[in-house]
Parts: structure tokens; C-alpha cells; sequence
């Protein structure tokens, strides 16, 4: 297992600064998800831990030791790539055990940890063939077999799924979790799509233009986002944002409707904000209203079942919301419902400064 201590860090292309003096602490044994939209920096990151790019500015360290002018190879650090990078004249077997042949390690060594990571993957039985005989699957399943055989002390993978569909991507990313279980070492793992970096993480980094927007536990970036880019970022479907502005017992909306929210909550009357409330906590109606919830009737505009629920869309101060609803319960467009808002799972976010109030 490993640390890694990264400070100040920058990378500069030419004018385009693509990382802007970032610090991160990686605990040994800790999964770390990096995660953002595209050219925020973060493939750009690994690739610096790994060795692959050079630094502008700042520190990498690995167990202590900075790492800056190391060459990747003696880095002791594995990595699996997004296009899988094997060797199509290679057998499975060899391209598991090429890093192990390339350092003159025994045969009958190879052999044996080829083996042990071919039976962790399930692949045991594809020693024998190539690459191209390989479903998307069973090739990543061998990247990630020639990363184990290695033994490293750190685990670094770019957007490793992002090319299986969406049935693999969801069997890999168990995969990866079981491993992670299993090896116990540190991995710091890139994605663009937040749902694997909520199925994964024991910590999200979100980066954005460079820099970190907001780290934490995956719940933590669920709940308690930061900034609206956090708030909107983390979550499927996405969390709902309504315009509202302050009034003495709560919120005033555009369309006329009035939301209660607890003292404590509330901000200076006509102060401009944006009501932030996740689908998941906007159901249907039933029985007397929870403390802290909040009724709204109107119109179902649109409904998307997604198996025993479903996404219904209706209209609140002024912009298409979504609900997420029991698909039983659903109704049609054009149904009027009762809507119940948990209000004590929403988020206000200053209007000028995107921050979360």
C-alpha cells in the first residue's frame, strides 16, 4: 500500500494552465475517485502521479519520497488505461505477465502470480487466447490482471469502462470494488460519470477548471454539496433547481406558490436564490404532511418508468421539475398530483455566487 502526497501542483501547456495549484492527501489502502467533466484536469492528474507527464510546478510524493523526476517504470506503480493497451500478439497469459518478463522475474514466478490473478478475474480460462478473441470485458479484465500480477503499491485507472456498455460497466465496476476489498491497496481511479464515482469511492474528488471543487465521501457530495457545480454534478438524475426569492415565513416562487421553510433556514426577504431538490426527495402525496415537507399540486406534464419507479416531470416556479415516484402511482400526462417536497433535504444556493447558502 502507498500514500500520496501531492502539493501546489500545476501543469501548464503552453498558455493553458490545466492544473491550478492542487493539494491532495491519498491515505494508504483508500480508494480515490477523481471525477469532473471533460478537460477539468483530472486524466491529466493521473497521469502526473503515474509519471506519464511532466510537472510545471509542486510535488508528487509516493510513500514520502517525491517522485517528481522519477521515471515511471521505477515508480512502482501500476496502471490500466482506458483503451486497454494490450499486446494483440501476445497471449492472454503473456500479456499478463509481460511486466514480470521484462524484469527478468523466474518463469516459474510468472507462472504462479499469472495464475493467481487470472482465478481473482474469473479469466483463467482465456489464458490461451488473444486479444482479439476477447469480448470488451474479458480484454479489460486481462489489463487489470497484468496491473495485479505486478504487485504495485499504487493502482492508477483511467476511465477504465468508459468503452463497455452499460451492463459490463455495472458488472466491472463490482469487479473493481470486490478487488479493491480484496488487495486492499491504494487506488486512485478517473471517470467522468458520477455514478461510478459514487459506487466506488471512499472519497470523490471533484475538480473543475483545474482545481477542487469539493472532496469528501460520496454522501457527503450527495447531501452537503458546496456550490451549485457540485450540487448539479453529483447525483442521477440530476438535482432540480428552482428560482426563488426570500420572504418572511420562507420562499417565494414565480409562479405564486409560497414554500415554508424552519427559521434557521431562511434567508433576508427578496434575496435572490435557487431552491436545490434532488428527484428522490419529491414523491407523491399520502396522509398528513411530515414535518418539514412541503404540498404542491399540479399537472404531470411527463412520466419515464425506469422499472418499479418512475421519473415524473411537472412544473414549479416557473421550470420543469422531476419527481421520482412509484411507477404504480405515476398517473399521465395531464394527471393532476400532489406533490410532497421534503424541504429538509433541500439546498439554497446564492444566485451570484453559486455558493450553497
Amino acid at each position: 500500500m502507498a500514500t500520496v502526497k501531492i502539493e501546489k501542483l500545476e501543469k501548464l501547456y503552453g498558455a493553458v494552465r490545466a492544473l491550478r495549484g492542487v493539494d491532495l492527501d491519498v491515505a494508504e489502502g483508500e480508494f480515490v475517485v477523481l471525477v469532473g467533466p471533460s478537460g477539468c484536469g483530472k486524466s491529466t492528474l493521473l497521469r502526473m502521479i503515474a509519471g506519464l507527464e511532466d510537472i510545471s510546478g509542486g510535488t508528487i510524493a509516493i510513500d514520502g519520497e517525491v517522485v517528481n523526476g522519477m521515471r515511471p517504470r521505477d515508480r512502482n506503480v501500476a496502471m490500466v488505461f482506458q483503451d486497454y493497451a494490450l499486446y494483440p500478439h501476445m497471449t492472454v497469459e503473456k500479456n499478463i505477465g509481460f511486466a514480470l518478463s521484462a524484469r527478468k522475474v523466474p518463469e516459474s514466478e510468472i507462472a504462479g502470480r499469472v495464475e493467481v490473478a487470472a482465478k481473482m478475474l474469473g479469466i483463467e480460462g482465456l489464458l490461451k487466447r488473444y486479444p482479439r478473441q476477447l469480448s470488451g470485458g474479458q480484454r479489460q479484465r486481462v489489463a487489470i490482471g497484468r496491473a495485479i500480477v505486478r504487485d504495485a503499491r499504487l493502482f492508477l485507472f483511467d476511465e477504465p469502462l468508459s468503452n463497455l456498455d452499460a451492463q459490463l460497466r455495472d458488472e466491472m465496476r463490482a469487479e473493481i470494488k470486490r478487488l479493491h476489498q480484496e488487495l486492499g491497496r491504494t487506488m486512485i481511479y478517473v471517470t467522468h460519470d458520477q455514478i461510478e464515482a459514487m459506487t466506488l469511492a471512499d472519497r470523490i474528488i471533484l475538480l473543475r477548471d483545474g482545481e477542487i471543487e469539493q472532496q469528501g465521501a460520496p454522501l457527503e457530495l450527495f447531501d452537503k454539496p458546496a456550490t451549485r457545480f457540485v450540487a448539479g454534478f453529483i447525483g442521477s438524475p440530476k438535482m432540480n433547481f428552482v428560482p426563488v426569492a426570500g420572504s418572511a415565513a420562507g420562499l417565494e416562487l414565480n409562479d405564486g406558490h409560497r414554500l415554508a421553510l424552519p427559521a434557521s433556514r431562511r434567508i433576508a426577504p427578496g434575496r435572490a436564490a435557487a431552491l436545490g431538490l434532488r428527484p428522490q426527495y419529491i414523491g407523491l402525496a399520502s396522509g398528513r404532511a411530515a414535518p418539514g415537507h412541503a404540498r404542491i399540486k399540479a399537472p404531470v406534464e411527463l412520466v419515464q418508468p425506469t422499472g418499479s419507479r418512475a421519473h415524473v416531470s411537472f412544473r414549479l416556479g416557473g421550470v420543469s421539475v422531476l419527481a421520482e415516484v412509484n411507477a404504480h402511482e405515476a398517473g399521465r400526462p395531464g394527471d393532476i398530483q400532489t406533490f410532497d417536497l421534503d424541504m429538509t433535504r433541500a439546498v439554497l444556493i446564492d444566485e451570484a455566487s453559486g455558493k450553497v447558502i
